[in-house]
């Protein structure tokens, strides 16, 4: 037996040993409600937190905030125990200290490869793109509070921060920023919205990567909450459930992006936490094991 396996069978023999009313009581959960309702880079956070739960065999109800929560205001509602109790954000030092991480991606890092959405005027002049200096020439656009800003401006990009997606959109559309790099785990929902300006295209040469993690957060004063999710969702990668719900999820993304026939530019992350579990293969996405052929 390995050290993974002796410690994945520490924590689960731990985790058996809650207080009887962990078991008992129904666990009121609240996320922060999104932008649209039907704002599908929900959906597959919110099927995995279910799944962990379930592996767990207590009672949940899952209710959306009262109000829509950008990011920012999430984190801050989170970190003053105020409206939500447990969101799902992109790690980085800062998020890790003030609130209280549970360090399992849940989209196996899938959230750190991206591809771009540019306006379809810029097409050709992407084309042209042959190395990482002449991509550096272009203008990325990203949140203002986005962990992504800051790590593509110590690889060298001017960034072009905005608000919120709309934002993000619109200036896109009015060639306000050059490019708009998405994860692949969320760019096929973003090109079905109806709002979508038609000049929108996604690009179909390159793809960006970096090393990061999006994790479900809790606040610091809950750590049985984080325990409890996180056997759940630990139980889930022993079973293969959770695998199975990772590729079943992004198989459409996966195959439309086609990962292998793209110039992928490898990024260095410097927000990455010390504590990032990269040592851990079955935590992260390989194009190699993990396209929808290799599990067929």
């Amino acid at each position: 037996m390995n050290l993974k396996s002796v410690a994945l069978g520490l924590f689960t023999a731990g985790a058996l040993l809650w207080p009887a009313w962990v078991s008992a009581a129904n666990w009121s959960i609240h996320y922060p409600r999104p932008i649209d309702e039907n704002d599908q880079r929900h959906e597959y956070p919110l099927t995995l937190l279910k799944l962990a739960l379930s592996k767990t065999g207590v009672r949940y109800t899952l209710t959306p905030s009262e109000r829509i929560l950008l990011q920012g205001k999430s984190i801050r509602q989170l970190k003053e125990n105020r409206e939500i109790n447990i969101l799902w954000v992109m790690t980085d030092a800062q998020r890790e200290k003030e609130l209280l991480p549970i360090r399992i991606p849940i989209h196996k890092g899938l959230i750190g490869w991206r591809v771009f959405l540019i306006n379809q005027s810029m097409i050709d002049r992407f084309d042209q793109v042959t190395d990482f200096q002449s991509l550096t020439k272009f203008t990325p656009l990203q949140g203002a509070e986005w962990p992504d800003t800051k790590i593509l401006q110590s690889n060298g990009f001017n960034v072009q921060t905005v608000s919120d997606f709309p934002e993000a959109f619109s200036r896109l559309a009015m060639h306000q920023g050059d490019f708009f790099p998405r994860a692949i785990s969320e760019v096929l929902g973003e090109l079905s919205y109806s709002s979508l300006d038609p000049d929108i295209v996604l690009e179909k040469n390159l793809i960006i990567h970096y090393p990061t993690a999006m994790y479900f957060f809790v606040n610091r004063s809950n750590p049985t909450m984080a325990r409890l999710i996180e056997t759940g969702l630990r139980r889930a990668l022993e079973d293969g459930s959770f695998d199975n719900i990772f590729v079943s999820h992004h198989r459409e993304a996966l195959l439309k992006m086609d990962i292998g026939n793209r110039k992928i530019f490898h990024l260095e992350n410097p927000l990455l936490p010390p504590g990032t579990p990269l040592d851990d293969d079955a935590l992260w996405f390989d194009p190699e094991k993990h396209t929808p052929e290799a599990n067929q």
